[in-house]
């Protein structure tokens, strides 16, 4: 046995388990298995083309070599990236435990209570900053937040508006550049005409329905912009404002302005540059526009008995809902970077927070006067953290780098200088000290931090913010690391047991590739560093591109978008452009199954497309007659058809060449949805099956955490002809020759994590890539089969095998009163995560297991489920006082003096032996969603305040 072989160690049954588990398969051999559940014509003929697996021991010294090749200079770049200080409790305690990076999105509220309440108090850091009435659980990034608040003001346009089809949305030139591109991409295909300009200039004409402004400006100017906004709002034209969240410390929020939505980053809350992510952005707006809303919002509600509890609210507003009618594809938020800004004000509370906002600004404002005093001109009249001065950028730059400084170099006269909350005054000499160099003069020594305020009186910040106890009593390491375990162990994570969600692919996330992410020449390189001081990210980053593109059988990979919904997005755009490049701009038909991803219309109608849906068999595989009557119906005018594989169904359907080849007689092009990538990698792949692009959820085949309902990363690959398309940035371009605008904020979108995926492959290399997909595809055969005369599985290949998940059908139990929710609930008793309820079929359950998990785990989760399905026989439907109806069963119902069910607590709460070794206790009883809707609240507010009178 080799001991040090990573596969070894991701891959969760034995050798000795092999055999009794294809026994109970009906299988002789593994391959066998797999030549039954994958269809011949499209499997690989061969291993894939990659280099030889390495040991954990090996990639942690490559991957300290390759980060010696990254140069950590003191970059003072800003546009929306500063360098920020990781409190170590808050680094050692959340963004390196497991508890919290392996959880999943916060579906099953009761066992989630400790991240929601994490969340909360994000939300409520965003509101009480921005003087708004509601905020989200996060965004991406700043770029992508400003594009959801465009989308938003569209869709909240006044019914005269609509009726007159105003389309058009200001957006001041302070806006950030990568900011511009992002609204560039969004805008064109919904309809929306960007107008750039200078706000002091505007119009205020009837054809516009928006504006967006910077506070500050790209380049540290401080606008009192209240006048603005109320001349908008005369004129019903609904203001955005992009805001740098420490600056609100000091500065009037843009919701005392009047301002529609409030959005930015809070990556400078003690989260890592990580050369631009992953990173937390924030959106908050008016009560009025919740519905239209995008992202997840974590709200407060009651349980059964009527004791305080959170779940996510609204969501109805969802895309999974709204389908093609949705505003926003939004499917998932940065909730592990939301939680790290979310401490980090918990942890300096609102004194603290100004400390650190008045230490910033007075390094700014002492700065400005010392190259002042050496006969530089500062020309911001108004500024927060970044200052411009006019100099020889040639002559300054040659020095600054020299001294490993970096400054933004507007043009050849004028630099910008942002300052953050780790300059210190040694920091700030040494800025001094290269322009004295420049223009020799004397260098005078900055030895105190000037404490003047260089903005206005009118934009002081006068309210308060953050006065809830939370922000205001774990202040002390001791304090908030109790406080962090304490939410921790309301959670249900990778840690204590398997999450099975089918589509969601929760597999380990190997220590040895979450650990190069604390390494501080791998996660302090600010994005727009100079490419020869990010050597080592741009090999990195290279590698597992062509990595990528090996394991797809793609050409070309970019890796910016930073969720598989941006993906989804991305993918579309590039048929988009190519399209156009060929003339046929008609071409706007998007053929999507009926069983897909609620993402995927959302996505087609967010890039311009018409959704038309076609039909899915009885047997789930996409009904081949329907999609060639559709396609042949619409050929001059398809664009494309969105199609996941193996299927929404966990099945390899074997007409999908005839499908793909279909789509491009009628002059399309196919779109793979990487959701189930888990079962192709090693065995088959999207240019074999004849696709021309997909996209990678690097959080779900390629080991990124899902930290807890993000991050995550989307990637495309794409076919040769779609390579010229993929996007660039405006600031470090990136993509082909013919790019479109950018798809996300930064460069690489988050390359921080792109690590893991990195980790991942050259550890586990072809082999154990190929050897992962096997057992994921055993270990959900596996589980079939155990069972099987239980529950029924409700689609099967033609051979009676599953892929790598398979859907249990659950509806009949309505006979007895029993709904799929019921056994979600109940599986938290016996120490589970349930698996996806009811889609992509309502009233059933998507189990996917991952190659992790070993046969000890999938015994008890298959233990549980069929002891579970004996307390279904034991329901009846006029009796809903059961064990069932009345899951979860927290320790306060165990251990209360008064007992009012006809069962036994022993039978509530440990029902199978397994359970008492290792007991999860949920902290709430089951929720109360249409209370939480009803009766919406969406911050931290005192428990009264929640409960009817």
């Amino acid at each position: 046995m080799k001991t040090d072989a990573f596969a070894l160690r991701h891959i969760g049954p034995r050798e000795n388990d092999l055999e009794h588990m294809l026994k109970t398969i009906g299988a002789a051999t593994l391959n066998q298995l797999i030549d039954e559940t994958i269809p011949s014509d499209i499997r690989l003929k061969s291993d894939l083309d990659l280099e030889p697996a390495m040991t954990e021991y090996e990639f942690a010294n490559h991957i300290q070599k390759l980060g010696n090749k990254n140069k950590v200079f003191q970059s003072y770049i800003g546009l929306g990236y500063n360098a920020a200080i990781i409190p170590a409790v808050i680094q050692r305690n959340v963004f390196e435990n497991p508890g919290w990076y392996t959880a999943y999105t916060p579906y099953q509220a009761e066992i989630a209570q400790g991240r929601l309440e994490a969340i909360l108090n994000f939300q409520t850091m965003v509101i009480e900053l921005t003087g708004m009435e509601i905020a989200n659980a996060s965004l991406l990034d700043e770029g992508t937040a400003a594009a959801e608040a465009m989308a938003l003001l569209f869709d909240v346009r006044s019914r005269d508006q609509k009726k007159n089809k105003t389309n058009k949305f200001f957006v001041s030139e302070e806006i950030l550049p990568q900011t511009l591109s992002v609204l560039q991409t969004r805008s064109s295909p919904i309809g929306v005409e960007l107008v750039i300009g200078n706000h002091e200039e505007f119009d205020f004409s009837s054809e516009y329905f928006g504006a967006i402004l910077q506070y500050p400006g790209k380049f540290g100017q401080v606008n009192d912009y209240t006048a603005f906004i109320s001349k908008a709002a005369e004129n019903e034209i609904k203001v955005a404002v992009a805001a740098d969240i420490l600056s609100l410390v000091k500065l009037t929020p843009p919701g005392e302005m009047g301002a529609a939505v409030v959005l930015g980053t809070t990556q400078r809350f003690g989260i890592p540059l990580g050369y631009g992510g992953p990173h937390a952005a924030y959106f908050a707006t008016k009560d009025e526009y919740k519905r239209s809303m995008p992202g997840r919002i974590i709200g407060v509600t009651v349980d059964t008995d009527g004791n305080r509890a959170l779940r996510m609210a609204l969501q109805t507003r969802e895309q999974h809902i709204k389908r093609d009618k949705a505003t926003s594809n939004i499917c998932t938020a940065q909730v592990l970077l939301s939680v790290m800004a979310g401490m980090y004000s918990v942890y300096h509370g609102p004194k603290g927070l100004q400390y650190i906002a008045d230490k910033v600004h007075a390094s700014a404002a002492t700065l400005a006067n010392a190259l002042e005093q050496s006969g530089y001109l500062q020309t911001n009249t108004a500024f927060f953290d970044t200052i411009v001065v006019k100099a020889d950028a040639k002559k300054v730059k040659t020095i600054a780098k020299e001294n490993e400084i970096n400054f933004y170099y507007i043009d050849d006269n004028t630099i910008s200088i942002s300052l953050n909350e780790t300059t210190s005054i040694t920091d700030l000499n040494k800025i001094v000290a290269v322009f004295a160099s420049a223009n020799g003069t004397a260098l005078t020594l900055i030895e105190t931090l000037s404490e003047t305020n260089h903005f206005p009186e009118n934009v002081n910040r006068t309210s308060p913010f953050l006065t809830h106890d939370v922000f205001n009593k774990y202040h002390s390491e001791t304090a908030l690391m109790r406080y962090i375990k304490m939410l921790e162990r309301k959670d249900l994570a990778l840690n204590h047991s398997m999450i099975s969600l089918g589509s969601c692919t929760m597999k380990l996330n190997a220590a040895s590739e979450m650990l190069p992410l604390s390494m501080p020449q791998w996660n302090n390189i600010h994005p727009f560093a100079p490419l020869d001081q990010a050597q080592g990210y741009q090999e990195m980053l290279a590698k597992l591109e062509q990595q990528l593109n090996v394991i797809t059988g793609f050409a070309g990979t970019t890796l910016q978008p930073n969720s598989g919904a941006q993906g989804e997005y991305a993918g579309l755009m590039v048929i988009r452009a190519y399209h156009q490049s060929r003339g046929d701009h008609h071409r706007n038909i998007a053929l999507i199954p009926s069983s897909a991803h609620g993402t995927n219309p959302a996505s087609a109608a967010m890039a311009g497309m018409k959704v038309v849906v076609t039909k899915t068999l009885e047997n789930g595989n996409i009904d081949v007659d329907d999609l060639r009557e559709k396609a042949i119906l619409h050929k001059d005018n398809l664009a494309c058809l969105m199609v996941t594989y193996p299927s929404t169904h966990g099945v390899f359907e074997s007409a999908i060449i005839e499908i793909t080849q279909l789509i491009h007689d009628n002059g399309g092009q196919v779109y793979m949805d990487g959701a189930n990538m888990n079962a192709q990698v090693g065995l088959t792949n999207p240019a074999t099956i004849g696709a021309d692009v997909c996209h990678l959820n690097l959080h779900k085949t390629f080991a990124i955490p899902h930290g807890g309902g993000g991050p995550g990363v989307g990637p495309i690959c794409v076919a040769p002809q779609l390579v010229p398309f993929l996007p660039t940035n405006p600031v470090i371009p990136t993509g082909g020759e013919n790019a479109i605008t950018a798809i996300s904020a930064a460069p690489w979108g988050s390359a921080l994590v792109c690590l893991i995926s990195y980790g991942y492959i050259c550890m586990l290399g072809a082999e154990g890539l190929r050897q992962s997909t096997e057992y994921a595809i055993l270990n959900a055969n596996y589980i079939k089969e155990k069972l099987n005369g239980h529950y029924d599985t409700l689609y099967s290949g033609e051979n009676g095998r599953a892929a790598h998940e398979m859907i249990i059908e659950c509806r009949p139990f309505k006979e007895k009163g029993i709904e799929v929710t019921d056994i979600a609930k109940r599986l938290m008793d016996y120490g589970f995560h349930a698996p996806t309820v009811s889609f992509p079929v309502a009233g059933t359950m998507m189990i996917e297991p991952t190659e992790s998990e070993n046969l000890e785990e999938l015994d008890r989760f298959c233990d549980a489920m069929i002891a579970i399905r004996k307390e279904i026989e034991a329901a009846t439907l006029d009796n809903p006082n059961n064990i069932l109806k009345n899951a979860p069963h927290t320790l306060m119902m165990a251990t209360t003096d008064s007992w009012n069910f006809p069962y036994s607590r022993e039978a509530a709460a440990f029902p199978l032996e397994y359970i008492a070794e290792n007991k999860f206790w949920p902290t709430v009883r089951r929720v109360d969603e249409a209370y939480g809707d009803r009766n919406l609240n969406c911050s931290c507010a005192p428990i009264e305040a929640y409960i009817e009178s």
